[in-house]
């Protein structure tokens, strides 16, 4: 190589050199951002960036948006499936509904900022967060939100039923309906109790064991004291306390009970009927063991809604006051209820404070409801509520029962307006001139 060519070498090779130590010099001579910069540069764990207002893949744009994140094995999840897959069907057209796994999906947790699941987002349809809810969402509560929104979500059931007057007069004379249970008195097991201005007709002594734990702080003695009921073999009015009971049962599970004056009578009507020899004291006892675990009226389990809370099982005298028994005990609880029409099972699940499941999902409410001296509506009571398993079933019941009013509200409202009830309205549920 001639010598010209390697000086020239030389030179390229220290230009090159000379240039990257320049560059490095410059680099580390750049003044750094400012801390808040640094901060507002780098991706932040605790503000996310906002998912795209778009509307992802399979979802309609320019519609409000319900996203809820959860998984397919956590509990409140799975209960949230069939809310959500009843909102989609229901509601297709009114708001999208978009559920995703985050377990499947973990970056989706991020991207949402959620910090627990279930959490449910809702969106207006420009994309814009409007409310974001953690845990179990009921369905009623979901659409209660929307309209909160002016998303109005039309029910896809048809108009509730509302009677504000009787279809025609209940004609009965007074004297001879009851009134703890507003069945037709049987002259034979007609209770009576007098006070200091009135009287009180009651079909029999389970309705007055009804109405003796109705009363605040009763005085049990002094209202014994005011008790008469009807000799059975006689017709005969005689007090309550030294009368003899014949305690049976009839086909359907239910006690029986007769009165009489004198235990020879009572043991001779044993002859004839099965039953025990019961004095008053012992059948008041059996009489008040079993309670409505809401309002603490006696019960007959019989006659009662199945309530399960944690690892308790206990009644609800009606179907209302077995929805109840999850504000009284703050619990999440499981009913079973009879329609009111054909005695058909129907099962309610709570999570939360709000219906989790509802088998059939066809169910509805009746709620009785009468007119105050004041014009105001008030519960007609606990035997004028009612489960039925379809609005067909209601609408049959009602047919039967042409005197009564109140209105059809959905399972969900009913537990809703337990769940609004304050302590000292709970500790006053169907106390005589307690309740309101």
């Amino acid at each position: 190589m001639k010598p010209i060519s390697k000086v020239l070498i030389v030179v390229v090779l220290a230009a090159a050199v000379g240039g990257l130590l320049v560059l490095k010099h410059a680099r580390q001579q750049k003044p750094a951002l400012p801390a808040a910069e640094q901060e507002a540069a780098r991706p932040s764990a605790a503000a996310p960036a906002a998912p795209s207002p778009e509307a992802p893949g399979g979802l309609q744009p320019g519609l409000p948006r319900l996203v809820d994140l959860g998984a397919g094995k956590c509990i409140p999840c799975k209960m949230m499936a069939p809310i959500l897959e009843d909102l989609k069907k229901e509601y297709a057209g009114t708001f999208d509904v978009q559920f995703i796994d985050v377990w499947e999906n973990p970056d989706a947790g991020k991207e949402y900022g959620i910090k627990l699941i279930p959490t449910q987002i809702f969106y207006d349809a420009a994309g814009k967060e409007l409310f974001r809810h953690e845990g179990f969402f009921g369905k009623e509560d979901i659409l209660g939100k929307w309209k909160e929104f002016g998303v109005q979500a039309g029910s896809s059931q048809p108009p509730g039923i509302v009677r504000e007057e009787p279809v025609a007069a209940d004609t009965r004379p007074r004297d001879t309906v009851c009134f703890i249970c507003d069945e037709d008195v049987d002259p034979r097991t007609k209770t009576l109790v007098k006070g200091a201005a009135d009287q009180r007709i009651l079909c029999s002594p389970h309705c007055y064991f009804i109405y003796l734990s109705s009363i605040v702080n009763a005085d049990v003695t002094a209202e014994t004291a005011k008790v008469s009921v009807t000799d059975w073999a006689t017709g005969a009015l005689i007090p309550a306390a030294s009368a003899q009971y014949l305690y049976g049962m009839d086909t359907d599970g239910r006690p029986t009970i007769k009165a009489f004056a004198g235990k020879d009578d009572a043991a001779n009507e044993q002859q004839t009927g099965a039953g025990n020899l019961l004095t008053w004291d012992v059948l008041a006892a059996k009489e008040l063991a079993a309670r409505c675990a809401f309002c603490d009226r006696a019960v007959y389990p019989e006659d009662a809604c199945s309530v399960v809370f944690g690892s308790t099982h206990g009644y609800g005298c009606c179907t209302h006051c077995s929805m109840g028994v999850a504000a009284r005990l703050k619990q999440d609880i499981e009913v079973v209820a009879k329609d009111g029409l054909t005695g058909e099972p129907i099962r309610v699940k709570t999570l939360d404070g709000q219906i989790a499941s509802l088998d059939p999902p066809t169910a509805v409410a009746w709620f009785g409801q009468k007119k105050a001296a004041d014009g105001t509506w008030m519960s007609a009571g606990c035997f004028k509520q009612g489960f039925f398993a379809s609005l067909e079933n209601l609408e049959e019941w009602l047919d039967a029962r042409p005197a009564a009013t109140g209105r059809q509200i959905s399972i969900a409202q009913a537990l809703a307006d337990k769940m609004k009830l304050s302590p000292e309205q709970i500790a006053k549920a169907c106390k005589l001139g307690e309740c309101k």
